[in-house]
């Protein structure tokens, strides 16, 4: 009776022991009444009657990432590339995930290899190497969307590398290298067009303020003649003056001026190399003794109050014209 008691004792024990389960943090177990889904075993400790009850499938509930093989890749402008990349999930209903789906890993990384065949193969090559942000957020709504049912969270989709063909490499280094020396023959004609710009200001300036000059000196020479002639016309009015009071000194000083001004003339003159002047130096003296008289007349007051101007001398007769007989 003792054994048996004992035996009992154990069985039972043996019985609750295996009931109960134990579930680790990070995970849920699915519990299945006689293979038939019933409840969902969160972490800590669950009693479930044994040989009734059974643990289904241990869903891993922690953010998992799945690492996507290297693809062959034909992009819309048939350039052939490869890339892999990372997917990041993250279970949300066990159940969903233990029995939607056969296996959760398998489908995950079939469904993400297709969708990226898709999404990259409808851009062109220079769209995949410069749009990666746009590629990766594609992925994610469409495998997102596409995981929903099986209780699974598409947090993050990543492309880590994207390697074109050699020689693809090859002529985008020769497109970079042309497109930076036109960028450079570009600003250098910029800076020699800015340069003849600031240069042809600089000779319009010059220009300008040489034409105001020219002006300016114009317009003091002008200025210099009118003085001239208001001068000139002064002392012919003097002159007209004297003349109407009967002074002849004054039409002498007209004459000895004219006739100075005739013989500089032909003193400058660059063609003149001998000049023989026909004239008696008696009378060049006599009239300049005219301009002498007119002067002391003016300086005199008149010539009604000063002493009497000698008479001019009687010229001598020239070598040059016949004597009277």
């Amino acid at each position: 009776m003792t054994i048996f008691l004992l035996t009992t004792v154990a069985v039972v024990l043996l019985y609750l022991f295996s009931s109960l389960k134990v579930v680790t943090q990070g995970y849920q177990y699915t519990i299945e009444y006689f293979g038939r889904f019933t409840a969902v075993a969160t972490p800590g400790l669950n009693f479930y009657p044994a040989f009734f009850y059974r643990v289904g499938r241990k869903v891993n509930m922690m953010e998992q990432v799945i690492d996507i093989p290297g693809q062959e890749i034909i992009t819309k402008d048939n350039a052939m590339i490869s890339t892999d990349g990372v997917v990041f999930f993250q279970v949300l209903d066990a159940a969903k995930a233990a029995y939607e789906v056969s296996d959760l890993y398998v489908a995950l990384l079939q469904l993400t290899t297709t969708n990226l065949r898709t999404v990259m193969g409808s851009m062109d090559l220079d769209e995949t190497l410069s749009k990666r942000d746009e590629i990766n957020a594609r992925l994610l709504s469409v495998v997102d969307h596409a995981t929903g049912p099986w209780g699974v969270k598409i947090t993050r989709v990543e492309i880590k590398d994207i390697r074109p063909p050699a020689d693809i490499v090859n002529a985008m280094g020769r497109q970079m290298k042309a497109e930076r020396e036109k960028r450079a023959n570009i600003l250098e004609a910029e800076g020699t067009r800015a340069s003849e710009i600031l240069r042809a200001e600089g000779q319009k300036q010059s220009k300008i303020l040489e034409a105001e000059g020219r002006r300016e000196a114009a317009f003091r020479d002008a200025e210099a003649r009118e003085r001239s002639a208001e001068a000139e016309a002064k002392a012919t009015e003097l002159v007209s003056e004297s003349i109407a009071k009967g002074s002849s000194q004054a039409i002498n000083y007209f004459i000895a001026q004219k006739y100075v001004e005739a013989v500089s003339k032909f003193a400058t003159s660059p063609n003149a190399k001998t000049i023989l002047f026909p004239v008696e130096a008696t009378s060049l003296i006599g009239t300049l003794g005219g301009i002498g008289e007119l002067a002391r007349e003016a300086l005199g007051g008149g010539s009604g109050g000063g002493t009497p101007s000698p008479a001019p001398a009687r010229p001598r007769p020239s070598p040059f014209t016949p004597q009277e007989g």
